[in-house]
């Protein structure tokens, strides 16, 4: 009998429609649900003749052939830009997942797995579900890995706070959700530091975030481009995703970012301090200070923001 590894695959998933699994937890469900069909692999094979080794190269397998499998299967869905991935199935398409997402449809998601650093609730849990965030709640986790891992100072840019004085849709991707501020001379001797500030060398760097929940397919290029405008005025400018998902996604965005130079971030709703620059953003030497002007006439939260860095290029504080 043969594994026939790809019906396998999609008997697993599409059993258990949204849950997430490891290639890991696909393998092992494969072999204990058919041991007769696992045995026959290892004796066919030189290479293979322990059930250690047999996991291993049915997870090389799955991931060989993943790309192939959700070209013909698009229900087949895996995570993007963290490891180990994830595989789960879904009847929706990808616009439809990003819908139920933001609007609050799918409050939980399920895992085949408790991670190896977690610690289970009872003895042999070997399942956890976790409650979706809202986009607003992300913000202050973005927040909390800019300061511990990058020294950035961010800062919430509330939208609502803007007066609107070009009417309807005048401020479309015009705000960021998050901006911040790097001092470059933090760290540095204070006679140095004086000396920055008396030649009247760049001293500051300024951050540009835009957040969303999950970014797919069905969404890349619009967030991308939803980045490239209100990140315009800034040194640095991020699309911030809790998860990126859909075999080309990473792709698309990567071809993007060889364009307008936005980079990415993988934000870590569990541990902040574990999120991770993906891409780098290509950094701009000089700020736009007719578009921060625009931007502080328009919103208060950004005001705040500009007062904060005139505060430091006046006082060296941040």
């Amino acid at each position: 009998m043969a594994l026939e590894l790809k019906n396998r695959v999609v008997e697993l998933l599409s059993a258990n429609p949204g849950k997430r699994f490891k290639a890991r937890d696909i393998a092992i469900w494969i072999a204990e649900t058919y041991p007769e069909a696992a045995a026959a692999k290892i004796r066919r094979s030189v290479a293979i003749q322990t059930h250690d080794q047999l996991l291993y190269q049915l997870v090389a397998e799955i991931g060989a052939n993943r790309p192939v499998w959700q070209k013909q299967l698009p229900q087949l869905r895996s995570t993007e830009g963290v490891r180990p991935r994830l595989f789960y199935w879904s009847d929706k398409t990808e616009a439809q997942e990003v819908a139920d997402v933001e609007s609050g449809k799918e409050p939980v998601l399920e895992f085949a797995t408790v991670p190896e650093d977690a610690v289970p609730a009872a003895a042999g849990e070997t399942e956890r579900k976790v409650l979706r965030r809202s986009e607003h709640d992300l913000y202050p986790l973005l927040v909390e890995f800019l300061e511990a891992e990058h020294g950035v100072q961010g800062h919430r840019i509330d939208e609502k706070k803007s007066s609107n004085a070009y009417g309807s849709g005048g401020n479309k991707w015009l705000f960021p959700d998050v901006v911040g501020m790097e001092n470059l001379s933090d760290g540095l001797h204070p006679e140095v530091v004086t000396a920055i500030r008396e030649s009247r060398d760049r001293q500051v760097r300024l951050w540009s975030f835009e957040v969303k929940l999950l970014i797919n397919r069905s969404n890349a290029r619009e967030t991308y481009f939803q980045a490239v405008s209100n990140s315009s005025w800034a040194n640095y400018g991020y699309l911030v995703a809790a998860n990126f998902e859909g075999s080309e996604t990473l792709k698309e965005l990567r071809i993007l970012y060889a364009m307008h130079g936005i980079g990415l971030i993988r934000l870590d709703e569990e541990n902040p301090i574990e999120s991770e620059i993906l891409v780098p953003a290509r950094e701009k030497p000089d700020i736009e200070w007719p578009m921060c002007s625009r931007l502080a006439t328009e919103n208060k939260d950004f005001k705040q923001f500009m007062t904060k860095v005139r505060h430091f290029f006046q006082t060296g504080d941040m």
